[in-house]
């Protein structure tokens, strides 16, 4: 009889044993913690931050960088979980669960991608020539019909030209947002409630079709994923509606300082630049993208430390090629010489590329997404008992 009781104890260890729930980044471990403790991912970083990281050290990793932060768990802490799993379930035979990756890329293919940036920064400071270089292709304001007698507005206007980018077969949307007019008059006075206003209807419009009764499938998103301020080479110190701006506006997009045209300052005067640069925006309470708290782990704090380190970056923009050691390179000509735009010795574009599109891309979106337009959206909620949902039939009227 032994023998027939030791059959059911062995079933009943297995059926404890738990499902993966999640596959590490890393390769590592594959864990998951009880049904009770799995937090619901809505996207990646949650509307509040004081939380611990999602579930326990196998999962954990996984589901916070596919779906970076998470709102906090209501109940146990992610580490403490369920100590049965930590280790790892080893899997009788093969499920598939690793397919989930390429299901997603497929899926995301025939999507494509959004990414809405906005450049903000007085007159000839070269920021229709920074986004060309970024993405190598003529997709700033600029290039799509600008006129060169187009005179200074004398307010602040707001004007985006979209173009659909391609490469390695995957297709974005591109929008980028230009702020002519920006800093260009003798009195610039609240001359940001025109970008921010701007910044508000993208909020509004996607919250009014997320309360539709009939909603798209997919919603149109043309919220501004990033700003791109343009600082001065002065070598001094931030203006007066430098810091306002971004103080104005740090709580409602991703700003990222970038100085300009910094072959106009010496490697010495750079450094010490962007160190006043630093300091002011510390005093000044200011935060800039990626903002600490907003760091999933130790991993992310310690690469996202470095990047804050390296802020402002120190940019030079061209879309002219030169000859340089038998190579065809982006760059300036000037009677000493070419400055390489990509060389990192000469300027730090290619720091910000790889910050901007090839690491923290979809992190912005995300960020966007659950923090920023998460704080718009409760606001507006709560605002006169909330907006009512919308029928089709009265949205049809809207568009008549």
């Amino acid at each position: 009889m032994s023998k027939t009781e030791d059959v059911p104890n062995m079933l009943i260890s297995d059926m404890r044993t738990e499902i993966p729930f999640g596959l590490g980044v890393g390769g590592g471990g594959i864990s998951a913690p009880p049904p009770s403790s799995i937090p619901v991912p809505i996207g990646s970083h949650g509307p509040s931050h004081g939380g611990s990281h999602s579930v326990g050290h196998g999962i954990g990793h996984s589901v916070s960088h596919a779906g970076s932060h998470t709102a906090p768990h209501s109940g146990s802490h992610g580490h403490g979980g369920s100590h049965s799993s930590s280790g790892g379930s080893t899997l009788l035979g093969y499920i598939g669960i690793d397919t989930i990756i390429e299901q997603m890329r497929k899926k995301t293919m025939k999507t494509g991608f959004d990414f809405n940036i906005m450049v903000v920064g007085h007159s000839g400071l070269g920021k229709s020539t920074l986004v060309n270089t970024l993405f190598k292709s003529q997709v700033s304001r600029r290039s799509a019909g600008w006129a060169r007698d187009e005179k200074i507005p004398k307010t602040v206007e707001i004007k985006a030209v979209s173009h659909v980018i391609e490469e390695g077969g995957v297709k974005m949307k591109l929008t980028v947002v230009d702020t002519p007019g920006f800093g260009d008059q003798i009195n610039n006075d609240n001359c940001w409630e025109p970008i921010s206003k701007y910044i508000n209807e993208q909020y509004e419009k996607f919250l009014k079709e997320e309360v539709n009764i009939t909603r798209k499938k997919r919603i149109p998103d043309t919220r501004v994923h990033c700003c791109l301020y343009f600082i001065s080479p002065t070598g001094h110190s931030l203006r007066q509606l430098d810091t306002e701006f971004m103080k104005r506006l740090s709580h409602s997009v991703n700003i990222i300082p970038v100085i300009a045209k910094a072959d106009t300052l010496t490697i010495e005067e750079r450094q010490e630049f962007k160190q006043r640069v630093r300091k002011e925006l510390e005093m000044s309470g200011i935060e800039f993208y990626p903002q600490k708290e907003f760091d999933d782990d130790m991993e992310d704090k310690s690469d996202n430390d470095k990047i804050r380190e390296a802020m402002p970056f120190a940019v030079v923009g061209s879309d002219k090629e030169y000859q340089v050691n038998g190579k065809r390179v982006l760059g300036r000509k000037t009677a000493w010489g070419i400055v390489e735009v990509e060389n990192p010795n000469h300027c730090e574009f290619a720091q910000l590329r790889d910050f901007l599109i090839r690491s923290h891309l979809q992190d912005l979106k995300e960020v966007t997404h659950n923090i920023h337009y998460e704080t718009y959206r409760a606001k507006r909620l709560n605002e006169n008992g909330g907006l009512h949902p919308i029928s089709s039939a009265e949205t049809q009227e809207s568009n008549l």
